[in-house]
């Protein structure tokens, strides 16, 4: 049997056992996801106590919804979308995006620097996490996740302009923090 059938053999076993309410097969299924999940609740949180809750939700979530699965796609992109929704509404229970004027817009600078490339990932995930929620969200779904800006403005419920002024304003925030990160390694021993 190819590592394919093996694959698809045990996602469906796993999946059936989740739908039966089986522990072990729940914590399995916990433990091949947890560490690619948490990252991404990191992302959307303002810390990690912040992004346990939203892994707690989503985990609660995928175990409620396993039944629902209908093997189009991966598995693992069907978890992750549950997960990313939940960060969504996790924040919308909290906060409300405030739209940026024109004239504010049009004072922030656009480009976005390749430094993020040489930081690690922790330092990444730190210098997002001090955005403020709006920004956050708007930036992990356009930059990370890939959504559009019609899509963002659909899933938060505001203006595709809302969506562009609060990336945008997200992009000058992380440059400015960036500056001074490295500004800060450079000085450092």
């Amino acid at each position: 049997m190819s590592d394919i059938s093996n694959q698809i053999t045990h996602e469906t076993d796993l999946i059936k056992g989740c739908i039966s309410g089986e522990r072990k097969m729940q914590q399995r299924l916990y433990d091949l996801f947890a560490s690619k999940m948490y990252g991404i609740c990191l992302r959307y949180a303002s810390n990690t106590e912040e992004a346990q809750d939203i892994m707690q939700e989503g985990f609660l979530k995928v175990f409620k919804k396993i039944g629902s699965y209908r093997s189009e796609g991966s598995f693992e992109g069907w978890i992750r979308r549950i997960f990313i929704n939940t960060a969504i509404e996790h924040f919308r229970k909290r906060f409300y995006l405030q739209p940026i004027t024109e004239r504010e817009e049009d004072t922030i600078e656009g480009k976005y620097l390749s430094i993020l490339d040489n930081l690690a990932e922790r330092d990444v995930i730190n210098l997002v996490q001090k955005l403020s929620p709006g920004y956050r969200t708007v930036f992990n779904l356009y930059i990370v996740e890939g959504y559009t800006h019609k899509e963002i403005s659909e899933k938060l419920g505001i203006s595709e302009g809302t969506s562009k002024s609060q990336l945008s304003r997200a992009k000058a925030i992380l440059q400015e923090q960036l500056k001074i990160h490295i500004e800060l390694r450079k000085q450092a021993p």
